[in-house]
């Protein structure tokens, strides 16, 4: 199985910037560098389950939040990711944007629609264009 460290680096810096904190703010509280704090966030960088649980405590994420979507047959996926959109949401935003879900959820239901993952649809194109 592989792990996607993409998505980790991309919840790590969501989170943070979120916080309004720099790189230099998780550094320093989990004694990691700066420079290991961006490679990690840009997936140049494989952290150790040590680093992810620090960095998961200085940006106040579970472990499992931090990691979720790496995990086949997840029943929660990108519920975390939603909770991160919606963290700073009124709850009159927060309505419409469960309404938004919900009516999106029907109309793929309703019309048999089937997502193709980015990276298919470009080789689908690519192909397409030779």
């Amino acid at each position: 199985m592989d792990i996607n460290f993409k998505l980790i680096g991309k919840r790590i810096q969501e989170t943070r910037t979120q916080h309004g904190l720099s790189q230099a703010a998780p550094a320093e509280l989990t004694e990691l560098s700066t420079s290991y704090i961006s490679y990690i966030e840009a997936a140049k960088k494989q952290p150790s389950l040590t680093s992810l649980i620090q960095i998961s405590n200085t940006l106040g994420l579970t472990v499992d939040e931090l990691l979720c979507g790496n995990q086949l047959h997840n029943p929660t996926d990108y519920q975390t990711d939603i909770d991160l959109l919606m963290a700073d949401c009124t709850s009159r935003e927060k309505r419409f944007i469960y309404e938004l879900i919900l009516r999106a959820k029907q109309i793929l239901r309703e019309n048999e629609w089937v997502l193709i993952e980015h990276d298919k649809l470009k080789e689908i194109q690519k192909n397409t264009s030779n």
